[in-house]
């Protein structure tokens, strides 16, 4: 597997696997993830996987005082495992179903993103849940799936101003990417709707409904529809 390892700081470093967001960059991604969480080395403090490649967190001290140079140690071991390492190894897709009432109250930016792209509101509902979405990765805030496959005619640029607070579930738009808001938190994507579904349980485990790797396909539903299971949740 072509890669390259570079110091990220003093007891990390960063394993890159290509230059494009793309979904063979990310099967590599998460068979590497996925051989270095089934290895676990006590010095092994933290996996954090991106768009192409993975930050690897480790205790420098673990490595004293038989080795002058844990960084070299490290990526040495680390280079042995990425070139062994077969890119459908970590697969385990599987596609996840998320209900989302759009437009209204719960998607304010829908005649935003439809006025941007010279097509109706029901247009961009179509287009948004007509495709099945890859999650790249989890980050910005617990449990937010960036999420690739975006129908480019609905990519729509982020708000000039950020909103101070969104509400969880909120499904918004930047760019040609689409993603949740799993928590209360700011944040300057359009929004088009918002799902009922709880996206991030600190106390479920995972505590994240999606996953890295996972597929995410959106279904509309009426705000009736949305009522009733978000009370079922």
């Amino acid at each position: 597997m072509k890669h390259t390892i570079e110091p990220l700081g003093d007891q990390s470093l960063f394993i890159n696997l290509g230059d494009e967001i793309d979904p063979e960059t990310h099967e590599s991604v998460q068979a590497v993830a996925a051989r270095l969480e089934k290895e676990r080395w006590s010095w092994l403090s933290e996996i954090v996987p991106s768009y192409t490649g993975l930050a690897v967190y480790y205790d420098a001290p673990a490595f004293y005082p038989e080795h002058s140079s844990p960084y070299e140690q490290v990526a040495e071991m680390l280079k042995k495992v990425v070139e062994t390492t077969e890119p459908r190894e970590g697969s385990g897709q599987r596609t996840v179903e998320i209900p989302v009432c759009y437009g209204g109250e719960f998607g304010p930016d829908l005649s935003v993103v439809a006025g941007e792209n010279g097509l109706t509101e029901e247009e961009v509902i179509k287009r948004h849940s007509d495709n099945e979405y890859l999650v790249y990765m989890l980050g910005f805030a617990p449990g937010f799936p960036f999420l690739g496959g975006m129908d480019e005619r609905i990519a729509t640029s982020r708000k000039d101003s950020p909103r101070t607070s969104l509400p969880a579930g909120s499904v918004g738009i930047a760019g040609s990417q689409t993603g949740v808001y799993p928590v209360v938190s700011p944040g300057g994507w359009q929004l088009i709707g918002r799902t009922p579904i709880k996206l991030f349980s600190p106390d479920e485990d995972p505590p994240s409904y999606v996953q890295p790797g996972d597929r995410v396909k959106f279904y509309p539903v009426s705000s009736e529809e949305y009522n009733r299971l978000e009370g079922e949740e």
